[in-house]
Protein backbone atom coordinates (compact mmCIF):
# COMPACT_ATOMS: atom_id res chain seq x y z
CA UNK A 1 0.00 0.00 0.00
CA UNK A 2 1.33 3.42 -0.92
CA UNK A 3 1.77 6.09 1.73
CA UNK A 4 -0.99 8.28 0.29
CA UNK A 5 -3.42 5.36 0.10
CA UNK A 6 -2.59 4.44 3.69
CA UNK A 7 -3.32 7.94 4.95
CA UNK A 8 -6.50 8.31 2.92
CA UNK A 9 -7.87 5.02 4.22
CA UNK A 10 -6.98 5.45 7.88
CA UNK A 11 -8.30 9.02 8.04
CA UNK A 12 -11.46 8.00 6.21
CA UNK A 13 -12.15 5.31 8.79
CA UNK A 14 -11.48 7.71 11.65
CA UNK A 15 -13.80 10.23 10.01
CA UNK A 16 -16.62 7.68 10.39
CA UNK A 17 -16.10 7.84 14.13
CA UNK A 18 -16.04 11.64 14.30
CA UNK A 19 -19.06 11.83 12.00
CA UNK A 20 -20.97 9.47 14.28
CA UNK A 21 -20.08 11.68 17.25
CA UNK A 22 -20.88 14.89 15.41
CA UNK A 23 -24.60 14.94 16.08
CA UNK A 24 -26.30 16.34 19.20
CA UNK A 25 -28.77 13.45 19.49
CA UNK A 26 -26.04 10.85 19.23
CA UNK A 27 -23.95 12.69 21.83
CA UNK A 28 -26.92 12.57 24.19
CA UNK A 29 -27.40 8.87 23.47
CA UNK A 30 -23.74 8.17 24.33
CA UNK A 31 -24.16 10.18 27.53
CA UNK A 32 -27.19 8.06 28.41
CA UNK A 33 -25.57 4.73 27.54
CA UNK A 34 -22.73 5.56 29.93
CA UNK A 35 -25.24 4.62 32.66
CA UNK A 36 -25.58 1.09 31.23
CA UNK A 37 -27.63 -0.80 28.62
CA UNK A 38 -30.96 0.55 27.38
CA UNK A 39 -33.53 -0.59 24.84
CA UNK A 40 -34.34 1.64 21.88
CA UNK A 41 -37.70 2.44 23.50
CA UNK A 42 -35.97 3.56 26.71
CA UNK A 43 -33.46 5.61 24.73
CA UNK A 44 -36.29 7.28 22.82
CA UNK A 45 -38.12 8.06 26.06
CA UNK A 46 -35.06 9.58 27.70
CA UNK A 47 -33.99 11.70 24.73
CA UNK A 48 -37.35 12.88 23.41
CA UNK A 49 -36.80 11.14 20.07
CA UNK A 50 -39.25 8.91 18.30
CA UNK A 51 -38.38 5.21 18.38
CA UNK A 52 -37.69 5.34 14.64
CA UNK A 53 -35.27 8.28 14.96
CA UNK A 54 -33.54 6.76 17.98
CA UNK A 55 -33.10 3.54 16.03
CA UNK A 56 -31.53 5.41 13.11
CA UNK A 57 -29.04 7.18 15.36
CA UNK A 58 -28.16 3.90 17.06
CA UNK A 59 -27.50 2.34 13.68
CA UNK A 60 -25.01 5.10 12.85
CA UNK A 61 -23.26 4.57 16.18
CA UNK A 62 -23.27 0.81 15.65
CA UNK A 63 -21.76 1.16 12.16
CA UNK A 64 -18.99 3.27 13.66
CA UNK A 65 -18.39 0.50 16.24
CA UNK A 66 -19.25 2.83 19.12
CA UNK A 67 -22.19 0.85 20.51
CA UNK A 68 -22.75 -2.86 21.01
CA UNK A 69 -26.00 -4.80 20.79
CA UNK A 70 -27.11 -7.58 23.13
CA UNK A 71 -30.29 -9.64 23.29
CA UNK A 72 -32.16 -10.73 26.41
CA UNK A 73 -35.09 -12.88 25.39
CA UNK A 74 -37.29 -10.72 23.19
CA UNK A 75 -35.51 -7.53 24.22
CA UNK A 76 -32.60 -5.90 22.41
CA UNK A 77 -30.36 -3.61 24.46
CA UNK A 78 -27.72 -1.14 23.37
CA UNK A 79 -24.60 -0.29 25.32
CA UNK A 80 -21.32 1.50 24.74
CA UNK A 81 -18.75 -0.64 22.96
CA UNK A 82 -16.23 0.03 25.72
CA UNK A 83 -14.96 2.55 28.27
CA UNK A 84 -12.94 4.36 25.59
CA UNK A 85 -16.17 5.56 23.97
CA UNK A 86 -17.21 7.43 27.09
CA UNK A 87 -13.69 8.71 27.65
CA UNK A 88 -13.68 10.17 24.13
CA UNK A 89 -17.08 11.80 24.69
CA UNK A 90 -15.95 13.20 28.06
CA UNK A 91 -12.85 14.71 26.45
CA UNK A 92 -14.95 16.21 23.67
CA UNK A 93 -17.33 17.64 26.26
CA UNK A 94 -14.41 19.13 28.19
CA UNK A 95 -12.97 20.58 24.98
CA UNK A 96 -16.25 22.37 24.34
CA UNK A 97 -16.53 23.65 27.92
CA UNK A 98 -12.97 25.02 27.87
CA UNK A 99 -12.74 26.55 24.39
CA UNK A 100 -16.33 27.25 23.34
CA UNK A 101 -17.52 30.06 25.58
CA UNK A 102 -21.08 29.62 24.34
CA UNK A 103 -21.23 26.13 25.89
CA UNK A 104 -20.08 27.38 29.28
CA UNK A 105 -22.49 30.34 29.14
CA UNK A 106 -25.46 28.09 28.32
CA UNK A 107 -24.63 25.80 31.26
CA UNK A 108 -24.04 28.69 33.68
CA UNK A 109 -27.20 30.53 32.61
CA UNK A 110 -29.27 27.39 33.02
CA UNK A 111 -27.82 26.55 36.42
CA UNK A 112 -28.20 30.09 37.76
CA UNK A 113 -31.96 29.77 37.25
CA UNK A 114 -31.92 26.78 39.62
CA UNK A 115 -29.31 27.73 42.21
CA UNK A 116 -26.36 30.08 42.68
CA UNK A 117 -24.16 27.59 44.51
CA UNK A 118 -20.93 26.28 43.07
CA UNK A 119 -20.94 22.64 42.05
CA UNK A 120 -18.77 20.16 43.96
CA UNK A 121 -16.06 18.50 41.85
CA UNK A 122 -15.54 14.74 42.14
CA UNK A 123 -12.13 15.13 43.79
CA UNK A 124 -13.56 17.40 46.49
CA UNK A 125 -16.57 15.15 46.97
CA UNK A 126 -14.33 12.13 47.57
CA UNK A 127 -12.62 13.98 50.41
CA UNK A 128 -15.93 15.16 51.89
CA UNK A 129 -17.30 11.60 51.84
CA UNK A 130 -14.19 10.21 53.50
CA UNK A 131 -14.61 12.77 56.30
CA UNK A 132 -18.35 12.04 56.53
CA UNK A 133 -19.18 15.71 55.98
CA UNK A 134 -21.98 15.33 53.43
CA UNK A 135 -25.00 13.21 52.58
CA UNK A 136 -24.76 11.99 49.00
CA UNK A 137 -27.97 11.66 47.02
CA UNK A 138 -28.33 9.73 43.75
CA UNK A 139 -31.39 11.16 41.99
CA UNK A 140 -31.22 8.98 38.87
CA UNK A 141 -33.87 6.31 38.25
CA UNK A 142 -33.57 3.38 40.67
CA UNK A 143 -32.61 0.98 37.87
CA UNK A 144 -29.50 3.05 37.10
CA UNK A 145 -28.61 3.31 40.79
CA UNK A 146 -28.85 -0.49 41.12
CA UNK A 147 -26.50 -1.01 38.17
CA UNK A 148 -23.84 1.05 39.89
CA UNK A 149 -23.58 4.11 42.11
CA UNK A 150 -21.12 6.14 44.12
CA UNK A 151 -20.23 4.40 47.36
CA UNK A 152 -22.31 5.69 50.31
CA UNK A 153 -24.90 7.29 48.01
CA UNK A 154 -28.59 7.12 48.94
CA UNK A 155 -31.05 6.48 46.13
CA UNK A 156 -34.02 8.82 45.88
CA UNK A 157 -35.14 9.25 42.26
CA UNK A 158 -35.96 12.87 41.48
CA UNK A 159 -39.69 12.21 41.07
CA UNK A 160 -39.81 10.75 44.62
CA UNK A 161 -37.66 13.37 46.34
CA UNK A 162 -40.43 15.67 47.53
CA UNK A 163 -42.22 12.76 49.23
CA UNK A 164 -39.07 11.47 50.95
CA UNK A 165 -37.58 14.69 52.29
CA UNK A 166 -38.33 13.69 55.89
CA UNK A 167 -35.68 10.97 55.84
CA UNK A 168 -32.93 13.52 55.08
CA UNK A 169 -31.14 15.36 57.91
CA UNK A 170 -30.98 19.15 57.81
CA UNK A 171 -27.76 19.33 59.80
CA UNK A 172 -25.50 18.27 56.93
CA UNK A 173 -24.94 19.51 53.39
CA UNK A 174 -26.60 17.27 50.81
CA UNK A 175 -24.83 16.73 47.51
CA UNK A 176 -27.01 15.50 44.65
CA UNK A 177 -25.67 13.83 41.53
CA UNK A 178 -27.13 12.28 38.41
CA UNK A 179 -25.94 11.13 34.98
CA UNK A 180 -23.46 13.89 34.22
CA UNK A 181 -22.84 17.63 34.02
CA UNK A 182 -25.63 18.14 31.47
CA UNK A 183 -28.17 16.05 33.39
CA UNK A 184 -30.75 18.30 35.07
CA UNK A 185 -32.02 15.91 37.74
CA UNK A 186 -29.38 17.10 40.21
CA UNK A 187 -30.21 20.76 39.54
CA UNK A 188 -33.90 20.07 40.15
CA UNK A 189 -33.00 18.26 43.37
CA UNK A 190 -30.85 21.13 44.66
CA UNK A 191 -33.58 23.65 43.86
CA UNK A 192 -36.17 21.62 45.78
CA UNK A 193 -33.88 20.92 48.73
CA UNK A 194 -32.81 24.55 48.98
CA UNK A 195 -36.45 25.67 48.88
CA UNK A 196 -37.27 23.27 51.75
CA UNK A 197 -34.51 24.62 53.96
CA UNK A 198 -31.73 22.12 53.29
CA UNK A 199 -28.10 22.96 52.57
CA UNK A 200 -27.59 21.45 49.13
CA UNK A 201 -25.19 21.40 46.19
CA UNK A 202 -24.87 19.35 43.04
CA UNK A 203 -21.91 17.26 41.99
CA UNK A 204 -20.20 18.86 39.02
CA UNK A 205 -19.80 15.60 37.12
CA UNK A 206 -21.90 12.42 37.08
CA UNK A 207 -21.63 8.77 37.98
CA UNK A 208 -19.71 7.73 34.80
CA UNK A 209 -17.04 10.36 35.49
CA UNK A 210 -16.67 9.15 39.07
CA UNK A 211 -16.35 5.57 37.81
CA UNK A 212 -13.77 6.59 35.19
CA UNK A 213 -11.61 8.13 37.93
CA UNK A 214 -11.52 4.79 39.74
CA UNK A 215 -13.25 6.13 42.84
CA UNK A 216 -15.28 3.79 45.11
CA UNK A 217 -18.56 2.51 43.68
CA UNK A 218 -21.18 -0.03 44.75
CA UNK A 219 -23.72 -2.21 42.99
CA UNK A 220 -27.17 -3.06 44.36
CA UNK A 221 -28.29 -6.60 43.58
CA UNK A 222 -32.05 -7.30 43.59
Amino acid sequence: MKKRDFKDKVYSELAKVTKALGNPHRMEIIDLLAQGPFSVEQIAGNTGLSVANASQHLQVLKNARLVAVSRQGNFINYSLAGSKVYEAWAQLRELGLVYNTAVKKIVNDFRSAYHDLEAVAADELLELLEKNKVILLDVRPAEEYNRGHIHKAISIPIEQLNEQLKQLPKGKTIVAYCRGPFCVYADEAVKLLYKKGFKAKRMQEGYPDWLAKGYPVSISIH
